[in-house]
C-alpha cells in the first residue's frame, strides 16, 4: 500500500472492497469553550470559533457547530474569550504565601504574576534571610529558599492559581554583594553581582529589575545597571525600571533608561510611566515622544502603567535617600538624634533638596492615605490622610512623617495622589503601553483585612477594560486585550503564553465586555471586581461564573536563560 494510499485510509476516506462507507468519529477533547467570541491576543478582530483543549494546550480552533466532543463542554454564551491577562508588574510574592487563590486577580483573569521590581525573593544570604524574616508584617512565613528559582519552585508546589514569573532585583542583588550602605562596588564585586543575575537567569529569570527612587538602589550609578543588565542580556534578558524619577528629574532618568537598552540591546521597559505632581504632567507627553523617538531608531523599548492617577509606595519616599543608608536600625538610629532630625526636616521641606520626595509632589497632606501600618496600635490610622493624622497628633506634618515611621518600624504603606487623569489616558492610548497593577494579590477576608491596599489591587485590569476601554473608548477592545495578552508575552519572550491558538497554554478568559467593571475604591479598596465570569489556567479551571473553584495548577513561567527553555514546548 503507497504512503498516500495508507494515510486516505487512515483517514477513513478510503473505502476497501466490501467495507461500509462510515462517518469518521468526531475528535474529543478535555475542554470545548463553545460560542465565544475569541480574541486570540494579537489585536486582530474577535472571531466565532470553539475552542478545543486538550491537556494544558489549546489544540484545535473549531468552526461553530463541529461535531467535536469534550469530557467538558463550557457555553461562553456570546461573551468574550481572550488570552489569560499578564501582571507585568506584581507584588504577590507574599499574599500568595497566605493565600495562593490570588483572589483579587483571579476575579480580573489575571493567569500569570509576574514579580521583581528591585527587591526579589532571592538570591538571599543567611543575613538577607534573618533581615527579611524580621521585616515580615502580617503575613508571616518562614523563607524556606536561598535562591530565585527556589522561591518560585516554593510557590509552585505550595500551590497557587496563576502562573508565576520574575525579574531578579538590582538591589537585591546589591545587598547580597555590598550591603544597604552607600557604597560603589569594586570591580571584583560588580563582577560577583553580575554572577548572581546569570545564575538567576539560568534558574529562569526573565532579567534584572530595578527600583532607583529607593534608598539602598539609588546608590547605584548607571555604570553599576548596566553591568547588570548586560549580563542579564548575555542569555536572552531584559531590564526593566522604576526610574530615579518619576517627577523633577522624570527626563533625565528616561534618558538613563534608553541608554541601558541601547548598551545592551534587548528589551527595556519603563514600570509604571507617569509624570508625578502638577508642576511635571507636561512632561508626560514629552516623556512619550522621547520613548517613541528610541524605538523608532530600533531602541526595544516601552512601557507599563497602571490604571489609576495615585501611587502607592512608603513613607520613605518622603524622606532624602542619605538617611536610609544601612538599612532600618541605621535608619532609626539617626532619626532619634535631634541635629540628624533637623537636617532631614530641612530637606523634606525643600523642592530643592535633589531628590524625589513624593510628599511634596503630591502637593498637600490631605493627598497622602495611609493604608498599611504594622504596629497593632498604629493600625486605626490605616484610612487616614496624613493631615488628618498630623491635626490628631498635633505634630506638623514632617515630624508626623518621621515618629510614624518610628513608631512602626517600618516605611509605613501610603498612598499618593500624583498624576493627572489627562496623563493616565494618554499613557494608556500608547500601542507599546502594558498593565502592571503594582500591588499583591489578596482576598477581602482572613490576614488581608489587618491593612488596606491601593484599589489597584482589586481593579486595574477590570477598570482598563471597563472605564478606559467600554466606557472612555481609549482604545478598541480587541488592541486592550492585545496589550494586557500578547504584547508583554512578546517583550518577555513568555513561550506560547498570551496567545489563544493551536500550541497555546489554555490559559483562558470568559469575561462580559458590556459589564466588567472595578468596584474597588480608595475608601473601600477591598472590594473584588465584576463581570469575569470564568477562568482558565494551564486548562484547569479556577474561576466558574465569578466564583472561585479552589483549583491551584499555577507553574513557574521561565525566561530564556534557563537550560531548559529552548526545549520546553
Amino acid at each position: 500500500m503507497t504512503q498516500r494510499v495508507l494515510s486516505l485510509f487512515l483517514a477513513g476516506l478510503l473505502l476497501v472492497p466490501g467495507a461500509c462507507r462510515t462517518t469518521p468519529p468526531a475528535a474529543s477533547y478535555d475542554l470545548l469553550i463553545r460560542n465565544g467570541q475569541v480574541h486570540d491576543g494579537s489585536g486582530g478582530p474577535a472571531r466565532a470559533v470553539d475552542i478545543a483543549v486538550r491537556g494544558d494546550r489549546v489544540v484545535a480552533l473549531l468552526p461553530p457547530g463541529s461535531d467535536a466532543t469534550a469530557s467538558r463542554v463550557v457555553d461562553a454564551g456570546g461573551l468574550a474569550v481572550a488570552p489569560g491577562f499578564i501582571n507585568v508588574l506584581s507584588w504577590a510574592g507574599e499574599s500568595l504565601i497566605a493565600d495562593g487563590r490570588g483572589l483579587s486577580d483571579t476575579k480580573q483573569g489575571v493567569t500569570l504574576e509576574i514579580f521583581g521590581e528591585g527587591w526579589s525573593m532571592g538570591p538571599l544570604s543567611p543575613a538577607m534571610k534573618e533581615r527579611a524574616q524580621k521585616d515580615q508584617g502580617d503575613i508571616r512565613y518562614p523563607i524556606a529558599w536561598n535562591s530565585l528559582g527556589q522561591y518560585l519552585e516554593h510557590l509552585e508546589q505550595r500551590g497557587v492559581t496563576p502562573n508565576v514569573a520574575s525579574f531578579v532585583g538590582a538591589t537585591t542583588v546589591r545587598i547580597h554583594e555590598l550591603g544597604e550602605d552607600d557604597v560603589q562596588p569594586t570591580p571584583t564585586q560588580l563582577a560577583a553581582m553580575q554572577q548572581r543575575v546569570r545564575e538567576a537567569m539560568g534558574e529562569g529569570a526573565l532579567g534584572v529589575g530595578a527600583s532607583l527612587i529607593y534608598a539602598p538602589a539609588s546608590y547605584a550609578r548607571a555604570g553599576e545597571l548596566i553591568a547588570l543588565a548586560r549580563a542579564a542580556a548575555e542569555s536572552g534578558g531584559g531590564y526593566v525600571a522604576h526610574m530615579r524619577s518619576e517627577a523633577n528629574g522624570l527626563e533625565q532618568a528616561l534618558e538613563e533608561t534608553v541608554a541601558i537598552a541601547r548598551a545592551t540591546g534587548r528589551h527595556a521597559e519603563v514600570y509604571h510611566l507617569k509624570a508625578a505632581g502638577e508642576a511635571n504632567w507636561p512632561k508626560m507627553a514629552r516623556a512619550i515622544a522621547t520613548i517613541e523617538s528610541a524605538r523608532a531608531q530600533g531602541v526595544d523599548i516601552a512601557a507599563n502603567m497602571y490604571a489609576y492617577p495615585a501611587g502607592a509606595t512608603g513613607l520613605d519616599a518622603s524622606i532624602p535617600p542619605w538617611v536610609q543608608a544601612g538599612g532600618r536600625e541605621a535608619l532609626n538610629g539617626r532619626l532619634r538624634d535631634p541635629a540628624v532630625r533637623q537636617r532631614v526636616i530641612a530637606e523634606m521641606k525643600d523642592p530643592d533638596a535633589g531628590w524625589e520626595n513624593l510628599r511634596l509632589q503630591a502637593g498637600s497632606a490631605d493627598r497622602v492615605l495611609f493604608i498599611g501600618f504594622r504596629s497593632q496600635a498604629l493600625k486605626p490610622l490605616t484610612g487616614k490622610t496624613l493631615a488628618q493624622v498630623a491635626q490628631m497628633r498635633g505634630t506638623p506634618v514632617e515630624d508626623t512623617v518621621l515618629d510614624l515611621m518610628l513608631e512602626d518600624d517600618s516605611r509605613v504603606d501610603t498612598a499618593y495622589f500624583l498624576m493627572s487623569e489627562e496623563n493616565v489616558e494618554l499613557g494608556l492610548r500608547q500601542p507599546w503601553v502594558s498593565l502592571g497593577s503594582d500591588a499583591e494579590s489578596s482576598a477581602p477576608e482572613g490576614v488581608f483585612l489587618k491593612a488596606s491596599t491601593h484599589p489597584r489591587a482589586y481593579g486595574n485590569f477590570a477598570r482598563f477594560l471597563g472605564h478606559y476601554v467600554r466606557d472612555r473608548r481609549l482604545v478598541p477592545l480587541e488592541e486592550a486585550i492585545r496589550r494586557i495578552t500578547r504584547l508583554p508575552a512578546q517583550h518577555w519572550q513568555l513561550r506560547d503564553r498570551g496567545c489563544l491558538a493551536p500550541g497555546c497554554y489554555a490559559d483562558l478568559v470568559v469575561f462580559d465586555p458590556a459589564t466588567i467593571r472595578d468596584n474597588a475604591t480608595f475608601e473601600k479598596p477591598l472590594t473584588l471586581a465584576s463581570g469575569v465570569r470564568d477562568v482558565f489556567v494551564n486548562g484547569v479551571q479556577v474561576l466558574r461564573d465569578g466564583e472561585h473553584t479552589g483549583a491551584k495548577p499555577g507553574r513557574v513561567v521561565r525566561g530564556p536563560g534557563w537550560s531548559g527553555w529552548a526545549k520546553a514546548r
